[in-house]
């Protein structure tokens, strides 16, 4: 049995499907799973990261699990059911903020997840790292401006981004799971190409067939109001990388074409499969 953890997101949902779209076993861990919505045939379970309680049941009988981590979770309690209950193998959604090598990260955002992949390391379960930077989902944040015009307002427009399509992440994650040659392996993932937050919004444009027009911001003051409800820290990290993005090409490489066999999705594509997500 195969278990995604974080089953009702973006990446955990996908992930779902692809193992069932495969015909392999999935159970999908939720706090909620009256309103889970998945396929037939998932075995769809109560668990909360936060109430170990509720681990041991959800992890029994599971060989390989897929995590996808909550910003600021311990992974501690899970790691430890894990581990009692005989998990083999565990693919965990990293961040590519981090910087191998270093023993201090530059940001909380990089920090936070190599404690994690740090903690998964000491657990002697087999782990494979998956390191996502910008994810292509993040464009879904400027939905809401649409609503109001035709003028997406935002800082660092010419941050250039490999966004991946969330279809490719799981993709990835469905074949690892199954899969025992990548036990020990870390591998940053990316979209096919770079492409600057002012030429994603470009794309969405003419897919949508409006005409999307990007007008700069400066970005403290976005800071300042976004620290109202969200965490400090972790606004100041996003906003340090979106800024080193600025005026330079983003990294690409063929992992996803490699583990899958399909190339990476393009930015076009994502927003070809998420054109009702804007229809409003």
């Amino acid at each position: 049995m195969n278990l995604v953890i974080g089953a009702t997101g973006h990446f955990g949902r996908q992930t779902v499907e692809e193992l069932v779209a495969a015909q392999v076993p999935v159970r999908a861990l939720t706090r909620t799973p009256e309103r889970a919505a998945l396929p037939d045939g998932v075995d769809v379970v109560h668990g909360d990261l936060t109430k170990p309680e509720t681990l041991p049941a959800a992890l029994a009988g599971v060989h390989a699990a897929f995590l996808v981590p909550q910003y600021g979770m311990d992974v501690a309690p899970l790691l430890a059911a894990a581990k009692a209950a005989g998990l083999r193998r565990l693919v965990f959604l990293s961040s590519g903020a981090i910087v191998s090598q270093a023993e201090r990260q530059p940001d909380v955002i990089a920090q936070y997840h190599r404690d994690d992949e740090r903690a998964i390391e000491a657990s002697g379960i087999r782990w494979t790292f998956l390191r996502l930077l910008f994810p292509a989902v993040n464009s879904l944040a400027f939905g809401m401006q649409m609503q109001g015009g035709d003028v997406i307002r935002a800082p660092y427009t010419e941050a250039a981004f490999s966004a991946v399509h969330e279809r490719d992440v799981a993709a990835v994650a469905a074949r690892i799971l199954t899969d025992g040659r990548h036990e020990g392996r870390t591998y940053e993932l990316t979209g096919p190409e770079s492409l600057t937050q002012a030429q994603q919004i470009q794309i969405l444009g003419k897919t949508l067939g409006r005409s999307l027009s990007v007008e700069t911001l400066d970005p403290q003051p976005v800071l300042e109001q976004m620290s109202q409800f969200m965490d400090r820290e972790f606004l100041t990290a996003l906003f340090g990388l979106m800024a080193e993005a600025v005026g330079k090409p983003a990294p690409v490489n063929d992992v996803i074409e490699r583990i899958t066999g399909n190339p990476a999705r393009t930015y076009a594509a994502w927003a070809e499969d998420h054109r009702p997500d804007f229809a409003g």
